[in-house]
């Protein structure tokens, strides 16, 4: 029968060393099954690695020195690979291995025999994805160094931050390993790229999901290192890998390959039902062509040997020469170690799929040409536009991200808009339904602007408008927009507002209406007491006292002396009060003779002026808006129900749940506003100032608007991500807003025969804390003034001379502050 040679294979005995065994075992069989006339046979010796670079290393050792093997096929990891590519120099055994070696061109005997797309071609793809999802930052977990830095270079090239390298070690315990899950679960970005082994892949996401990074908001991108093994994995594994997204090998299929593929689970999965195994993943492909190359070779060498007397070393180096010049059709294509490199060459085509249930699905495909597309290959060399992925399911339902597929194709002459299928407001976005031409019908402010804006592009596309609304007849805003992403809706019109988390899924144009929140309340109903109201009731009493005060300060500082502050007691308090009062409107005509007095008076009139003029501000603002006491006295506010307003009021407003009442309609705003808190009603409408202007514009009076914080986006027009017409239409909406086109429509929907009266802030009423500065000025100078008094009427009665005191200077002061009338000197 002529020659046996020895060949071994190193693999751990997990699922996955169990599928590169059957390979193997069917490969040896079927090769001399089929080439019954070749001269030699080759022998398979296996050890089990247990997954552990050390052992793999010494599992080679050991079949190289008892059996002493002519070729070793193995390396479940990077990590092996390095050691058994060391070994093979050494030993000048070729080594065939299907994982890469970072160094191989250093390393003459090592031939990896998979495709290379494991590697850079994918990382290529990650980045490419990254990119079409616009992610900004990364976090990449590898278990190689080398090929983490590899990766940050490759994303780097597209501008997206590798925020955080973490090397994971296969040695890794599984205390260490949730200690660096744990460090990773605390950084804001939330984003995985994940290049590992399926075995240590396993455990890190086990205990990935067990932190709470399979939840809402994070992503995981795996590459082929683990996917390829996806159906060898534990229940428990797959489903911590629940919306993960993957990239494999893609094998074109073939008829040989499908019917290999039958033959191996007959023989195989029929008596090992415990196997998961039911598909043939590329690693067991190339391990099958891998054996056939081995044996071709190998009968090369037998003939070489025939002619010439080989040494060991020398049959390991023809073996390695004859390896590379082989080439044949084998299952998936065509295989060719290339030279040089020691790499398989052949095309490369990389699956990408969405773990989801028990399984994977399939959402597209990625080449270097043409991109990501999803598009059934035909043949690996067809050229296919770039059309991006299918829909994709993140972790916990974190719905989907779909790439340039996705994108409206302007050339299309109907549009399909999804807009809100309620009957709406009218002066905003009104939805109706002709019965007669079954049609539906848009009108409104947003309905016009949208018309405007595309009219202005000048092209001939024509929109057909599709309602949405949930089963039970509400409208989520956030679901429409989802409709849009997924490619259901080309576009999304109404009164949709601009929010962070939906620029998630979808392109917004510019905002075409006014920014924030606005606070709707009616105008107040003038009393018989308003004119009370300006002034709080200390301050009030206050201002009283101090106008009494005034006068009497006033009457002890001119009575002495001034006539007009003299006489019978009845007529010196009507004098007094008279004068104190008069000032309020600086009508007094009492002449002052004293200076201390006009000095007294002087600043009391500022005081006066301040008050007067705030009173007359204030009492102005509360003839036209009601005063409304944010939640400071619990008031009862309403908001739009069903939207998101009510947590912005919350958030920006202060206010508290219960004190907020939804309502559905104008008349209702209307009905609540006109009956108030203390009746049922409300205090105050908050809601976005699109809708208060076409409230203002169908109830013109007795209501008024206080315009708040810009707390909202105002309205936009939804498209899909990266949508061409989102640009061109912010530039119409831009274009409508210079020329006055837009403010022309506002007015059209929005115009009121009153004008409502906008302000930054609601009128504030006066206290006695606002002013307590003004009567203190007026305090000290009545203070100032009466110790002068007191002073030189103490001087009157002692007869103190102080003409002497700082060279008669005192005395002069004295004089000129208090100075004897004229009357009294020529008495005398």
């Amino acid at each position: 029968m002529g020659s046996s040679y020895s060949y071994s294979y190193s693999y751990s005995y997990s699922g996955v060393g169990k599928a590169v065994h059957s390979c193997i075992t069917m490969a040896v069989s079927e090769f001399y099954m089929v080439n019954p006339h070749f001269q030699t046979r080759i022998v398979i010796h296996h050890r089990d690695t247990h997954g552990d670079p050390l052992h793999a290393l010494s599992a080679a050792l050991d079949l190289l020195e008892k059996p002493k093997v002519e070729a070793i096929i193995g390396s479940e990891s990077t990590a092996e690979a390095k050691f058994l590519a060391v070994l093979g120099d050494k030993a000048r055994v070729p080594i065939l291995s299907l994982s890469p070696c970072l160094s191989c061109n250093k390393h003459p005997y090592f031939l990896q025999v998979t495709q290379d797309e494991n590697e850079t071609s994918q990382f290529k793809a990650i980045a490419a994805m990254a990119e079409s999802f616009r992610w900004k930052e990364v976090i990449v977990i590898c278990e190689d160094s080398d090929r983490g830095r590899d990766m940050t270079n490759t994303l780097q090239t597209k501008s997206i931050l590798v925020t955080y390298r973490s090397l994971i070690s296969t040695s890794f315990s599984n205390e260490l390993l949730q200690e660096e899950l744990h460090r990773l679960s605390t950084m804001q970005t939330k984003i995985f790229i994940m290049h590992a082994s399926p075995s240590l892949a396993s455990h890190l996401l086990v205990n990935a999901k067990y932190l709470g990074m399979m939840d809402k908001g994070y992503k995981w991108i795996i590459t082929s290192k683990t996917m390829e093994f996806l159906n060898l994995m534990d229940d428990e594994v797959i489903e911590s890998m629940q919306g993960a997204v993957g990239f494999k090998s893609y094998i074109l299929q073939s008829r040989d390959l499908h019917n290999f593929t039958c033959r191996w689970r007959r023989k195989y999965h029929a008596k090992n039902p415990v196997m998961k195994l039911k598909e043939i993943n590329s690693y067991a492909i190339w391990v099958y062509n891998t054996v056939s190359a081995l044996a071709m070779a190998v009968e090369q060498v037998e003939q070489l040997k025939i002619k010439d007397v080989l040494t060991q070393s020398q049959r390991g180096t023809t073996l390695l020469n004859q390896m590379l010049s082989i080439s044949f059709h084998g299952l998936g294509g065509v295989f060719q170690l290339t030279n040089g490199d020691g790499k398989i060459n052949a095309a490369q085509v990389l699956e990408v799929v969405n773990v989801i249930d028990k399984g994977e699905k399939r959402v597209g495909f990625w080449t270097r040409d043409a991109g990501f597309f999803t598009k059934k290959i035909g043949r690996v060399n067809n050229s296919v536009s770039d059309e991006g992925l299918e829909a994709i399911i993140w972790p916990k339902g974190g719905i989907t991200t779909n790439s340039s597929h996705r994108m409206l194709q302007v050339s299309s002459k109907n549009l399909k808009i999804g807009i809100p299928g309620k009957h709406g407001v009218a002066k905003v976005f009104q939805v109706k339904y002709d019965t007669q031409t079954n049609a539906t019908v848009v009108s409104g402010f947003c309905a016009d602007v949208f018309r405007t804006v595309f009219k202005g592009l000048g092209r001939d596309i024509s929109f057909q408008f599709i309602p949405f609304m949930e089963e039970d007849g509400t409208i989520n805003y956030d679901n429409l927009i989802y409709r849009v992403y997924t490619g259901e809706f080309d576009a999304a019109v109404g009164d949709i507002t601009i929010m962070a988390n939906r620029s998630l899924y979808v392109d917004f144009t510019l905002p075409y209406t006014d920014l924030g929140l606005g606070m709707l309340s009616r105008n107040t109903h003038a009393g018989m007491w308003i004119f009370m109201e300006p002034l709080s009731s200390d301050l009030w009493l206050v201002s009283a006292c101090f106008f009494i005060l005034l006068g009497f300060v006033i009457w002890i500082l001119e009575h002495p002396t001034n006539e007009e502050f003299q006489g019978s007691s009845s007529q010196q308090i009507g004098t007094t009060l008279w004068f104190a009062f008069s000032t309020l409107v600086f009508a007094h005509r009492q002449k002052l003779q004293s200076n201390l007095s006009r000095f007294i008076v002087t600043v009391w009139l500022f005081v006066v002026l301040v008050l007067a003029s705030s009173y007359t501000a204030t009492l102005s603002s509360l003839f036209t808006i009601e005063q409304i006491r944010l939640a400071s006295k619990g008031d009862l506010i309403g908001y739009q129900g069903g939207s998101f307003v009510k947590g912005d009021i919350v958030r920006n407003f202060n206010f508290k749940d219960t004190s907020l009442r939804p309502y559905s309609t104008f008349e209702e705003y209307a009905d609540a506003l006109s009956t108030g808190s203390k009746k049922g009603g409300v205090d105050a409408i908050i809601d976005e100032i699109p809708y208060l202007k076409g409230f203002l514009a169908q109830y013109p009076s007795g209501y008024s608007m206080v315009v708040s914080e810009v707390t909202t986006s105002g309205f936009g027009f939804a498209f899909p991500l990266g949508s061409p017409l989102v640009p061109e239409l912010s530039r119409q909406i831009s274009r409508l807003r210079e020329n006055g086109s837009l403010a022309k429509l506002e007015k059209k929907w929005f115009k009121s025969n009153q004008q409502s009266k906008d302000s930054k802030h609601a009128s504030k009423i006066l206290n006695l804390k606002d002013c307590r500065g003004l009567f203190l000025i007026s305090g000290v100078s009545m203070a100032v003034a009466l110790s002068i008094f007191l002073f030189y009427f103490i001087h009157e009665k002692l007869h103190f001379t102080y003409t002497m005191l700082a060279g008669g200077k005192l005395a002069f002061i004295m004089r000129i502050l208090n100075p004897k009338p004229v009357v009294e000197l020529e008495t005398r």
